[in-house]
């Protein structure tokens, strides 16, 4: 066999990830690698752009050569291979590696953080009642915005980064512009109980960014203008607390609940279209394949610079960038829905189609606190009290790993811009950094004194900013 295993060829066939086929079957050799494999994918694809590949076979990546590949998956050499290849993002984003900043200002625990659609800015929301805003380069604390009355629960940027909506426990909700950190426009006032989750309409859908969503305790879901300062529609039909509001780029509302069910409105007049069911718990968080996309609007981050560069593009420039942005994130087919729950399974849902499940996902031992795609909405990354992130297929909700290293509950994660790495904040008061394609812990970041509620890993890749209970907002870099 060694004189032979260097002269040993396979019949190959390269294929898209929708299962378009790439030129005819050819003649490869067994040893050849992925750098290899990465030029015949570029000479096959005539294209003048060096678009980095991973490949995969019987869904195994293929990390040294094809033979290891070949000898794990026990495959015969005597018929046509499938090599499936599929695009990486073209920029990558480093893992942080240390604490620059350790900012105190609060003077309650850290609920929320949230880096604006650019990353160009930072805010928090507090026990303390107040929405604070950072100022990123200098790292000092930049506005402090008082005018809830009660804890800070939701944060949410709209998708042009030009305002900053929270909701409180006194179920009032403030827009704050972060550039002075005055409030703008009047508190929006109607819940009953307090706010859980606030979601603003995608920038593709409505460039001038005036209403937003927000879901609350008292089970019903209000539709806001901001301009005008009043709800346009009020989707009843939760029996419980409303956990969690999506917006869609379809123009459909997702709602998630404590009555074990998900619901689907359509947002132009809140037509409730199907109810998804399945779950036997409460459901506490959910995630959109297109969610990042619609974060970060006309913003992309393949673009980013080291100082931001203000730009006043048109209305319609950034309405054309930014579905742009979400077709090429929603790929072929229809928005994917992920849902966690407290009866620790996860379901993933075609939710604009069917109100049948994809998949239902199994094996975490505890609820599932959140669940976040990655950013090329190719995995899905869920974090649970049960100490550890597992990894799943975004396309059919196939398990891949689990992330052990944490010694508490797992309570928020946060993917980086290029869907390398993974961000994980937990009750044992540490932030570990973890590489998804090694399934390996890169850093481990101590520092906090108690428990991480919130994280966040900038859009533009270079910082991540935590908070927690001892009221100090830590930022992260490289």
């Amino acid at each position: 066999m060694s004189e032979t295993s260097d002269t040993v060829r396979v019949l190959a066939q390269l294929k898209s990830e929708a299962g378009d086929v790439l030129g005819a079957p050819f003649d490869l050799p067994l040893d050849i690698t992925p750098e290899k494999l990465q030029l015949v994918c570029h000479a096959l694809l005539e294209k003048e752009e060096t678009t980095p590949f991973a490949f995969f076979v019987n869904e195994r990546e293929i990390v040294s050569s094809l033979q290891d590949v070949v000898e794990k998956e026990k495959l015969s050499t005597e018929q046509v291979l499938d090599i499936v290849y599929q695009p990486q993002a073209v920029f990558k984003v480093r893992a942080v590696t240390r604490c620059t900043s350790t900012i105190e200002g609060h003077s309650e625990a850290v609920i929320a953080v949230a880096f604006s659609p650019s990353g160009r800015f930072l805010a928090s929301g507090s026990g303390d009642t107040t929405v604070r805003f950072w100022d990123i380069y200098t790292e000092t604390p930049k506005h402090t915005c008082k005018g809830h009355s009660h804890w800070i629960l939701a944060l949410a940027w709209a998708p042009d980064g030009r305002k900053l909506a929270s909701g409180c426990k006194n179920a009032q909700i403030c827009l704050w512009d972060p550039a002075t950190g005055k409030q703008m426009g009047k508190m929006l006032t109607g819940h009953k109980q307090w706010i859980t989750y606030l979601s603003w309409e995608p920038l593709h859908s409505n460039p001038e960014c005036r209403h937003l969503a927000s879901a609350s305790k008292d089970g019903t879901v209000r539709i806001w203008d901001v301009v005008l300062g009043r709800t346009l529609i009020n989707l009843t039909g939760h029996l419980q607390s409303v956990t969690c509001v999506k917006w869609g780029g379809e123009g459909l509302l997702y709602t998630a609940s404590q009555d074990r069910t998900i619901k689907v409105w359509r947002a132009e007049d809140g037509v409730l279209c199907r109810t998804l069911q399945g779950h036997g718990h409460w459901v506490n968080t959910m995630a959109l394949s297109t969610d990042y996309a619609i974060r970060t609007g006309a913003y992309d981050p393949a673009k980013a610079s080291i100082v931001h560069k203000d730009t006043s593009e048109p209305a319609e420039e950034l309405k054309k960038k930014s579905m742009e942005r979400y077709n090429s994130a929603k790929g072929t087919g229809p928005e994917r829905l992920v849902s966690g729950s407290d009866d620790f399974t996860l379901f993933l849902w075609q939710p604009s189609i069917d109100k049948k499940s994809l998949a239902r996902m199994t094996g975490h031992m505890a609820l599932i606190n959140e669940v976040c795609f990655s950013p090329d909405a190719r995995l899905i990354a869920s974090a649970s009290f049960d100490k550890s992130v597992k990894l799943w297929d975004g396309k059919t909700g196939k398990y891949l790993t689990s992330l052990r290293g944490h010694v508490n509950a797992v309570y928020q994660v946060a993917w980086s811009a290029d869907s390398r790495l993974l961000v994980s904040g937990s009750s044992d008061s540490t932030l570990k950094v973890w590489d998804v394609r090694s399934q390996k812990l890169t850093v481990d970041l101590p520092g906090h004194a108690d428990e991480v509620f919130a994280v966040d890993w900038s859009p533009d890749g270079q910082r991540v900013a935590s908070g927690g209970r001892d009221r100090v907002l830590k930022i992260w870099r490289t």
